[in-house]
């Protein structure tokens, strides 16, 4: 881990001051990115990690609500979120530091390999204390984090997660054109209770319900059989390789050398967003409270979005390309990229990719353009972006360059996707009229 970019940050004088200066929006990316890595470390799934990420950004999010007029709790906002109370007794303690420890705190809590970002929590006081904040304003600021985190721990538990180890083990459909796992892991499916969580904003998880996807056939002649073509044929151009692995995001990757199968451990797509969504709190130079609010909108918006697609998942348990292609066109067909454990239709990183671009572009505009780092520290070449919305298409486009979905899945995807990032930004901000974007 590296700790030496917080004093690049931190204020260079003393905490005791009635006044305190604020932390860089810098410090909410690499709290993000601490947890990705416990979240790689874990092996986190995808709907999982925007869980994640959700109730620690809200953890943060509501110290800043108590104490800056312009940003209101989530309470009436989010289903069912509390009133979220100060300490009965409030110490002397730093705003924008609190925030950061309230969601080191519950990430530590909710994460299975949580003592990594206790010890990263640790280095990082360590590292305000060498940069002049005191002892008093440090145990303040933790004292206060952690009675919000509390606060926000609480919520969770309630949002019906936890009851998912309770229900039947999941089993597969027997049938032609219905999923099944594949190779090379045969994983279990993932999740396929995850629409039974607590939505932050939905009013059901059924609410974007999309079109039912092409049926399955096995004639040639057939619109699932000239779908299922498309994938067979694309030769993919090292353009089309080069954008199916800068999306891949698939927690699950194995690699056959011959001898074993070794785990390729990447991030999920939502952490490949909140990473976006950091680049351009850093770029348009947002304030720290700016920044942490839109962190925990697009963050929110990532759960909802798999709440949504993760419904139909599991409702329409549509074969995957690998599984049809084999069976009706080539035994011998693989695909670019790894087929993840879950079904085929929607494209969940369609999904929750034009949800989380609806989002970033309702706070920084229709043509921001970036470049996208997100990947070099895994091997990948920066790309750059004249839109959220265009890399979301992009996004959905690796899916089939990767031969892991049909189009229509795609699509669909992409349509829920509009509509669930459309109806946060409603929720949140109190919008009225807004139109998803095509």
């Amino acid at each position: 881990m590296k700790y030496w970019f917080i004093l690049c940050f931190l204020v260079g004088w003393s905490c005791t001051k009635k006044k305190e200066a604020e932390l860089a929006p810098a410090q909410i990316t690499h709290v993000i990115e601490e947890m990705t890595e416990t979240m790689i470390h874990d092996v986190t799934n995808p709907p999982l990690a925007a869980r994640f990420f959700s109730y620690a950004c809200l953890s943060g999010y509501e110290v800043l609500a108590q104490h800056d007029s312009s940003m209101r709790s989530m309470h009436g906002v989010l289903n069912g979120f509390p009133v979220i109370q100060k300490p009965s007794e409030i110490p002397e303690h730093s705003v924008s530091l609190t925030a950061l420890l309230a969601m080191m705190e519950t990430a530590q809590k909710m994460q299975p390999s949580g003592k990594r970002l206790a010890q990263y929590e640790t280095h990082f006081l360590d590292s305000c204390r060498t940069a002049g904040y005191s002892d008093e304003v440090l145990n303040g600021s933790k004292a206060y984090a952690q009675a919000i985190s509390k606060q926000i721990l609480a919520y969770a538990k309630a949002d019906r997660y936890n009851r998912i180890s309770n229900y039947p083990r999941y089993q597969t459909r027997t049938g032609d054109g219905f999923w099944y796992p594949t190779p090379p892991g045969y994983f279990a499916p993932v999740e396929p209770y995850f629409a039974t969580v607590r939505s932050f904003t939905l009013d059901t998880c059924s609410q974007f319900k999309p079109a039912p996807p092409t049926p399955y056939s096995a004639d040639p002649k057939s619109a699932f059989y000239r779908m299922m073509q498309i994938n067979y044929a694309d030769k993919l151009p090292d353009e089309h390789k080069q954008i199916a692995a800068f999306w891949d995001c698939n927690p699950f990757a194995l690699e056959d050398n011959g001898h074993l199968m070794v785990g390729m451990k990447k991030i999920s797509p939502g952490a490949h967003w909140l990473g976006i969504t950091g680049i351009a709190c850093q770029k348009a130079k947002v304030s720290f409270a700016q920044a942490l609010k839109i962190h925990t909108v697009v963050a929110i918006t990532l759960t909802d979005g798999f709440i949504c697609c993760w419904d139909e998942k599991y409702r329409s348990n549509r074969i995957r390309p690998e599984t049809a292609i084999r069976k009706l066109i080539d035994p011998h067909w693989r695909p670019f990229l790894q087929t993840p454990p879950f079904p085929e239709y929607l494209s969940g990183h369609s999904t929750i990719s034009s949800a989380a671009a609806v989002v970033l572009t309702h706070y920084f505009g229709d043509h921001f353009a970036y470049t996208d780092t997100v990947e070099e520290p895994f091997g990948l070449k920066a790309r750059p972006y004249q839109s959220f919305q265009q890399a979301a298409d992009e996004a959905g486009m690796s899916r089939l360059y990767g031969g892991i979905h049909f189009m229509d899945a795609i699509t669909e995807g992409r349509q829920q996707g509009l509509k669930v990032g459309t109806w946060v930004i409603q929720r949140v901000e109190g919008k009225r009229g807004l139109v998803a974007s095509n």
